[in-house]
């Protein structure tokens, strides 16, 4: 497939309005007749994108009684994985969120799966994906309680991405790691360094063991789906020849301290925990031969939209799955004693007088959201600025360019 960095062809669609909707409405159906092993959930995935913000879910039209402006609003799909229908969930996740943060400094840190498992990790998606978050969260615990390092119960927000800039599999964990822990009784703060957290190849040995020690008992027990992608793996010797490399492969941990302060913690973390794998606002171009996207910089990739189809569907999760996670001091099970504990201390120790351990919430009505989250009052007419009235507008189907279902 043809990866060269082009500039947007003349005549396609303007950066400014397209969206991963008008691909998935153009170029569906026929990419799903050129690939019929597509799974029903990833249907639904694209059935909900085309029809998001479309008539066919129903909607309201708001009017402006003092000026005669009209406008009609479509509901959204709220489907996960639709790059439109994000930035609210996320703002909420973030007001949620920004009730626990811990006024210290933290580290982020990220765990990446081997590329001799991509294509297990394909074939075993929940399976896999839940071994990542077992064995990334237990090493870090595991290190966070050793007296060398800290000592005692830090506090971890995992979220699992899978992608690159240019789509294609990547599993990989992005987490949140207090920069210090709560000690064993009698209870106390201790700080981590600033500038340091854990030896990363340490950390990567330890997950390493962790992920590989799983897998093996997982696979003894015959819980692997050797199908697929992972088909070659079914003979005994070539799985015993992977096992045997992934001991002996360096897995790679990054970690560093990315946040000016514990304000910016979850807002940072928020930019990943309902970003999908590509942004409406990274396409530059489509027409019927590709579909042109922004990878880095001003690094451009030109993709055959059946090409920019496949690899979006490569990211849909399992249903159900939860790609948002909590461990240590932030685990639910923590948070009525240990977390508050924590909270005192730190905030008794570190907080600064003029800052509060929290900004206000905001308040969860969509309208207030979407003003704090965009600057813009949906309560207001664009034109006059005078108050806006609401009527719903019946849901009704539309003729479409394709049937996912």
């Amino acid at each position: 497939m043809d990866h060269t960095h082009v500039h947007p062809a003349a005549g396609a669609r303007d950066r400014s309005s397209l969206q991963v909707a008008d691909i998935v409405r153009a170029h569906a159906e026929g990419f799903l007749s050129a690939h019929p092993a597509v799974s029903d959930h990833q249907r639904r995935v694209l059935r909900a994108i085309a029809r998001c913000r479309t008539s066919a879910l129903g909607g309201h039209l708001d009017e402006c009684p003092d000026c005669g402006w009209s406008r009609p609003s479509y509901n959204s799909c709220r489907d996960r994985h639709c790059p439109s229908c994000q930035s609210l969930d996320q703002a909420r996740w973030i007001a949620a969120r920004m009730e626990r943060v811990l006024p210290t400094h933290c580290f982020h840190v990220v765990f990446t799966l081997p590329k001799g498992l991509r294509a297990l990790a394909q074939a075993n998606q929940e399976l896999v994906y839940d071994l990542l978050f077992e064995a990334a969260s237990a090493s870090l615990l595991e290190l966070g309680h050793d007296p060398r390092f800290i000592g005692g119960l830090i506090g971890v927000t995992a979220v699992l991405h899978t992608w690159t800039r240019e789509q294609l599999y990547h599993p990989h964990l992005h987490c949140v790691v207090t920069g210090g822990a709560l000690s064993a009784d009698p209870w106390r703060w201790i700080d981590a360094p600033k500038n340091f957290l854990f030896p990363v190849r340490v950390l990567g040995q330890i997950f390493r063991g962790k992920f590989m020690d799983a897998l093996v008992r997982a696979h003894a027990a015959g819980k692997l789906d050797l199908t697929g992608s992972a088909a070659a793996l079914a003979d005994a010797a070539r799985f015993a020849r992977l096992r045997r490399k992934l001991y002996t492969t360096r897995w790679v941990v990054y970690c560093k301290r990315p946040f000016g302060g514990p304000e910016h913690v979850f807002k940072y973390l928020g930019r990943y925990t309902h970003r999908v794998g590509i942004s409406n606002q990274r396409l530059v171009s489509h027409d019927d031969h590709g579909v042109t996207f922004r990878t880095r910089g001003s690094d451009i990739v030109t993709l055959h939209p059946h090409e920019f189809l496949r690899r979006f569907l490569l990211h849909v999760l399992p249903p159900h799955f939860v790609k948002k996670r909590h461990y240590g001091l932030f685990a639910p099970s923590n948070i009525a004693r240990a977390w508050v504990i924590a909270s005192l201390l730190v905030e008794q120790r570190r907080l600064p007088p003029d800052r509060p351990l929290a900004p206000e919430r905001v308040a969860d009505d969509f309208q207030a959201l979407f003003l704090a989250f965009t600057g813009i009052d949906l309560g207001r007419c664009p034109r006059c600025g005078g108050p806006v009235t609401r009527r719903p507008l019946t849901a009704h189907a539309r003729p479409t360019a394709h049937d996912t279902s």
